[in-house]
């Protein structure tokens, strides 16, 4: 029991780092004040308001123009983004079509797909795919769990002026591999996919511990079981930078490009992610831009002058823009339907009448033996509507409303 609640609090505490921790500052955030990097800017910090960019460099605010001739000279530039922030998301694309305005040579490199999906991306980077295509082909909803809404104005841009595009992750299950038992145990296969990641930086340790320390874990969790879960985050994490370093830089090989990289704000902290590992293995010169979201009735949030080379701060969210949906579906060998997957730990289904393991017999009416079409057609519901699902529990047809309510404001 004690082992499913760890793996529970693990997956939680993955999903944080790699998408939304970085919303809904309520107090200061001790990931976000650490004493770690350059020795000359580790003790001060900076005051990050909504609507202003900061050159932690220079410890002031700049212009957007002066950020972007800042980065003339660089190959790589990391945007961070909370995958379910789209104000984020059209930060990230400003600074695409500014880059590309700057110079056409511009390539991007995305966290969100595998590289078995390369093919599919060449296709959509020169016209040959609707978006409905695309986006079936791609297998968005199997391999994202977020809804292509957010990534959409960035897609659409990249197509109309054939810009490059390289998926630079990898399919989860080897990650998961190595996070349960180590880079050890993966075949000569997927070795070749993951070259193995160094364990031994102990200020990325620092701060991963940080934010897995920050998350709420019940007291009886704590302890030798907790260091033994942190260990494998810790290896899936640095997994995931490895990897993503290095296609990155495979892309980028021989050639003179820019390569903009889009990755969740937890694996460019500090500079001590994808982007450290990268430039350990090629020295190419790299700015970081993260997006600091700054609470309502808050002047403004304090963040180290070393968590990135420019911070943005925008202004917090009510809510997302597109519900997530928070419902796991699986398939079984000889089962033609979907089945639910988990027990809920987030989205606007938590609370519903779902239990892990009921038959999904159909939606709205529709049968779905599809797990990237019944994504697709749950994330064309917006806030406050409603979607019917016809289960089978022990033997016995049930039907359960699924209500897309809007969260309400934590008092936190």
């Amino acid at each position: 029991m004690i082992l499913k609640k760890l793996t529970a609090i693990l997956f939680i505490i993955v999903f944080i780092l790699s998408t939304t921790y970085i919303l809904g500052i309520e107090k200061e955030d001790k990931f976000l004040l650490l004493k770690i990097g350059d020795k000359r800017f580790k003790d001060k910090i900076i005051e990050v308001c909504s609507g202003k960019i900061y050159s932690t460099r220079e410890g002031r605010s700049v212009t957007f123009s002066k950020m972007i001739k800042e980065m003339k000279e660089s190959r790589f530039v990391y945007v961070g983004e909370s995958h379910n922030s789209l104000p984020m998301h059209d930060i990230q694309f400003e600074i695409i079509q500014t880059l590309y305005n700057q110079d056409k040579n511009l390539l991007v490199g995305i966290e969100m797909l595998p590289l078995d999906c390369q093919e599919v991306l060449n296709k959509w980077s020169l016209g040959i795919l609707s978006k409905e295509e695309f986006v079936r082909k791609i297998k968005w909803y199997i391999n994202w769990n977020f809804n292509f809404g957010y990534y959409q104005k960035i897609f659409q841009f990249v197509k109309s002026k054939k810009i490059p595009v390289y998926a630079l992750n990898v399919p989860r299950a080897i990650i998961s591999k190595i996070r349960m038992r180590g880079w050890e145990t993966l075949s000569d296969e997927e070795k070749k996919l993951v070259p193995q990641p160094n364990l031994t930086n102990k200020e990325h340790r620092t701060l991963i511990r940080t934010i897995f320390e920050s998350t709420k874990i019940p007291p009886q969790m704590k302890g030798r079981g907790l260091d033994i879960a942190f260990e494998g985050l810790y290896r899936a994490q640095s997994a995931w930078d490895e990897v993503m370093a290095f296609n990155a830089l495979q892309a980028m090989e021989s050639k003179e490009e820019k390569m903009v990289v889009l990755a969740g704000s937890g694996h460019f902290l500090y500079n001590l992610g994808i982007n450290r590992r990268a430039f350990e293995k090629n020295r190419l010169p790299f700015k970081t831009v993260i997006i600091i979201p700054v609470p309502e009735g808050r002047q403004s949030v304090r963040v180290s002058r070393n968590l990135a080379d420019y911070v943005w701060g925008i202004p917090e969210e009510e809510r997302p823009a597109f519900p997530s949906i928070g419902l796991s579906f699986k398939k079984f060998n000889g089962l033609e339907n979907l089945v639910i997957g988990r027990k809920l730990i987030n989205g606007v289904a938590e609370g519903a009448d779902f239990e892990k393991g009921d038959i999904i017999l159909s939606v709205d009416g529709q049968a779905f033996y599809d797990i990237n079409e019944l994504r697709i057609y749950l994330a064309e519901f917006t806030w406050n509507e409603k979607v019917k699902f016809n289960l089978l529990r022990n033997a016995q047809e049930i039907e359960v409303t699924l209500k897309f309510r809007v969260p309400e404001k934590s008092n936190e």
